[in-house]
């Protein structure tokens, strides 16, 4: 793990004791009495869709026209995101599971764009008497959007209200590469290329890209613990890269010949100005470009996702899929974690090491990065361009 520094004066905003410290790894039990599913939250209908993306972009002065016009990929399923059915099958299991192994823990689900909202999860969690929360955002990465973005949220709904010094909420540590969530990459790139191998493809004729939600470089270089030079895409680029190399080289171990099998990182589902660079390159680009290198099949890992939403739905298996179409390969994208007994499994895990105060080094990770942080560093996943917020889960600012 990476050794990080840590102020003086520490503050961690509405933390357990044991998390106040500010410990990277919070090493002590804590007696949780309640698990808070933090969700994105979509649309469940068209009179949904433009309400939802003012949420989305709320504070950006998007007008009602531009939001109609990033719509479609909404209004082409009906305006049903959908991530809410996954949430709701996900907190099933998570019940489920928790009881199989006799651990007594509701599980409150809140949203952060559309209902039902964190706010209405956490008063919920309120009346039950459950006060001492432990977080897990449907996020598996380091970035603004998919980590820092919930830890405000979560301090917005505590901060000066009746919640500020009765509800603690701790937040279970990114995921990216812990074994529960990465199975399910194994095992579709593993059946995805022996299936191209078998047909009599060579290695060096299919091409493996794993994708990821492209974000602006602002927030990617500001990714992560502060005080570690992470290059250009910050820790959010570093895990995915460490992930992605991690699953090719299992691959490689069940099926000797798949070691020759070219594999990229590239990214999707980027918005905003063309003036703004985000990281690059687009999976689309990326895919039209490869009968150049010799390549007939294309094997799309949506490795930066947790379930088959909107983005994988949409962006993976229509644009994606189109241009493999047009640039005359053989395309398939293997399936995320979902509800997995592996990864629902693996998120009780999560929650087991943080009941029992596990030692970092007992707890389960398959990269040289992991475990990583349970109390996130100073200034970690800044965002400059929406104004710095006060964030729960982590040391302050």
């Amino acid at each position: 793990m990476y050794p990080v520094s840590t102020p003086e004066k520490i503050v961690v905003p509405h933390a357990s004791p044991a998390a106040s410290t500010g410990s990277a790894h919070v090493e002590v039990p804590v007696a949780y009495d309640g698990i808070l599913l933090a969700g994105f939250g979509g649309p469940e209908g068209q009179d949904d869709v433009i309400p939802f993306l003012r949420n989305v972009t709320r504070g950006r002065g998007i007008p009602d026209e531009r939001l109609e016009d990033v719509s479609h990929h909404y209004r082409h399923f009906g305006g049903v995101s959908p991530i809410n059915a996954q949430n709701r099958a996900l907190k099933a299991a998570l019940e489920a599971e928790l009881a199989a192994r006799s651990i007594d823990l509701p599980v409150y689900w809140g949203n952060r764009n559309w209902a039902p909202y964190l706010e209405d999860a956490v008063a919920e969690a309120v009346a039950d008497e459950h006060t001492t929360l432990l977080a897990f955002a449907t996020s598996a990465y380091s970035s603004f959007s998919s980590c820092r973005q919930y830890r405000e949220d979560f301090s917005r709904i505590l901060d000066g209200t009746e919640y500020d010094g009765v509800v603690t909420i701790d937040k279970i540590r990114p995921f990216f590469d812990h074994p529960g969530f990465v199975q399910a990459f194994v095992e579709g790139v593993h059946d995805a290329v022996r299936q191209r191998l078998d047909e009599g493809l060579a290695a060096d004729q299919i091409q493996v890209l794993f994708s990821t939600h492209s974000i602006p470089m602002d927030d990617a270089v500001r990714s992560g613990p502060r005080d570690i030079d992470w290059g250009e895409g910050g820790a959010y680029a570093v895990q995915h890269q460490a992930v992605s190399a991690w699953v090719m080289a299992r691959v490689a171990e069940l099926t000797p010949a798949a070691a020759d099998v070219p594999w990229e990182l590239v990214y999707q589902s980027r918005s905003g100005p063309a003036s703004q660079p985000w990281l690059e390159p687009d999976v689309c680009d990326v895919i039209g470009e490869l009968p150049q290198r010799g390549r007939r099949a294309v094997v799309v890992v949506p490795v930066g996702f947790m379930s088959d939403h909107m983005e994988v739905l949409w962006d993976l298996d229509t644009e994606a899929k189109e241009a493999a179409e047009e640039a005359g390969l053989a395309f398939a994208r293997t399936p995320t974690p979902g509800v997995s007994p592996a990864f629902v499994s693996g998120i009780v895990d999560l929650v087991q090491e943080r009941l029992e105060g596990r030692p970092a080094a007992d707890r389960a990770h398959v990269t040289d990065l992991g475990p990583w942080y349970d109390v996130c560093r100073p200034g970690c996943c800044e965002n400059i361009r929406a104004g710095f917020k006060p964030a729960a889960a982590g040391i302050a600012p």
